[in-house]
């Protein structure tokens, strides 16, 4: 393995190793603080952060409001001080080392305000903003506004072109790097365009030599590229270190990470990695974001997938093939359907998924009693997690609303993250993983129930191995 020479990120030369900021509270300032005095740049999740109590304890992200809007506006709230928490620690812990990154995702309620928030209230503890899910057009602005380094998150050459002719030109200096995630091999939210097929993996290599041919030709050579998704062993990527079609480049870890002792996920969690099989993550659209994610294939997504299976379409009036009557709701209203669906919906409600739910796509589901009335009360509690919503049809707009129908085929994303991340079930709750998770189960590095420190980890990770 070559030797891994210093990069600058943010101002200051570390190792060109990058934790991946990771969903709510799955990398943290423990995490974070560990990697950057490890030498590299760590990352602290900036989506409704932990903040503790007097002893501790993580203060439980309770709402009161009535309104979702009320409701929004305590999940603001809870992001902003968890932040400042987090940051605060993750700079402790450094040492004066590596360097500090927030993530923040663009289309997360409220991403502006907290994004604000965190850095004026951490200030001179952040060096840089990672931001992604969405165009974050407008977090060039706000770094430069607060003298720290941005760093979008693209899928494509195309993404960051629109990015910078927008805004990025006019705060060039301020541009960190661009990290390049993968998005047929990278955990949680990807960026998949509807010209790409997620059933046919591209290579990153000639879509991160496009993206590093447009940062030459708008004169910025020399920015670095991150690549994230896919990197388990360096080896295997180093012939990028000193490619000059795609350097200068770093590489971000975000699945490794977490086994690690520094890892806040359950020791639940970290055992079910390691139980991993190729192909057990899966690339689901289930989310209510509208983009694609990969997660464990658990028995939460199952269920996701079961709703979907268990779908046909109807019609108010007899239209065409669409002739039978099918009584659905509490008042057994007729909507019509065609004879074979009609017999499949037969066949549904007598395996016990009785309730048919109505969906924004004039179609109907068929859950069990607890799935519908859960998946009610979930929509009912929405408190504005997302700039839109499908599940529950908020949106960050004057009617608070996406104007359609909230979709039960989806789910509460802030309820599951918030549960796995604080010990619940790792089976039915959203596993956010890269796809390359199944190789704890085949690295030796993790064998007999080994948990490396972050440092281990990043010792390991500069031999190659």
């Amino acid at each position: 393995m070559k030797p891994l020479n210093p990069i600058l990120l943010s101002g200051r030369e570390v190792l060109p190793l990058v934790e991946g900021g990771k969903g709510v509270a799955v990398s943290n300032g423990e995490s974070s603080g560990a990697w950057a005095a490890a030498g590299g740049v760590g990352t602290f999740s900036g989506v409704n952060a932990d903040s503790f109590d007097a002893d501790g304890r993580p203060i439980p992200q309770t709402y009161y409001g009535k309104t979702r809007r009320e409701r929004h506006g305590e999940l603001v709230a809870y992001g902003i001080r968890g932040g400042i928490t987090q940051a605060r620690i993750a700079h402790e812990l450094a040492g004066g080392e590596g360097r500090i990154h927030v993530n923040v995702l663009w289309e997360m309620g409220g991403a502006e305000t907290v994004l604000q928030g965190v850095l004026e209230g951490a200030k001179g503890l952040i060096h840089g903003v990672t931001c992604g899910a969405g165009m974050p057009y407008r977090v060039a602005q706000i770094a430069a506004e607060h003298g720290v380094y941005y760093y979008p998150i693209v899928s494509s050459a195309r993404a960051f072109r629109a990015l910078w002719k927008r805004a990025y030109h006019r705060f060039a200096e301020y541009l960190g790097g661009v990290v390049y995630e993968d998005p047929w091999l990278a955990g949680g939210h990807n960026g998949l365009s509807n010209a790409e097929d997620p059933r046919e993996p591209q290579s990153p290599y000639p879509r991160v030599r496009e993206l590093r041919e447009l940062m030459k030709e708008i004169g910025i050579p020399n920015v670095p590229i991150i690549m994230a998704g896919g990197v388990w062993y360096l080896r295997e990527w180093e012939h990028w270190l000193d490619d000059p079609e795609v350097a200068p480049v770093a590489f971000q870890f975000g699945t490794r990470p977490l086994l690690t002792k520094e890892s806040p996920i359950s020791d639940a969690w970290k055992e079910r990695l390691r139980t991993l099989k190729p192909g057990d993550v899966y690339l689901h659209r289930f989310s209510p974001t509208g983009f694609y994610s990969s997660a464990v294939n658990n028995d939460f997504l199952q269920e996701l997938r079961g709703r979907s299976d268990r779908q046909i379409a109807y019609t108010t009036e007899p239209v065409g093939d669409h002739e039978v009557a099918l009584p659905i709701g509490a008042r057994g209203r007729p909507v019509y359907v065609t004879a074979h669906d009609f017999e499949r919906a037969q066949g549904w409600i007598a395996d016990g998924h009785t309730e048919a739910m109505k969906t924004p796509d004039s179609t109907l589901i068929f859950v069990d009693p607890a799935a519908a009335k859960q998946i009610h009360i979930d929509q009912i509690d929405c408190m504005g997690c997302l700039s839109a919503c499908q599940f529950s049809n908020w949106a960050a707009n004057e009617k608070g609303t996406t104007g359609r129908r909230a979709d039960p085929r989806s789910f509460c994303i802030q309820k599951t993250l918030q549960n796995i991340a604080h010990g619940s079930d790792v089976e039915h709750e959203l596993m956010f993983a890269g796809h390359n998770a199944y190789r704890f189960a085949e690295d030796p590095f993790y064998s007999n129930g080994f948990v490396p420190t972050v440092r281990q980890l990043v010792e390991r990770i500069r031999t190659g191995d």
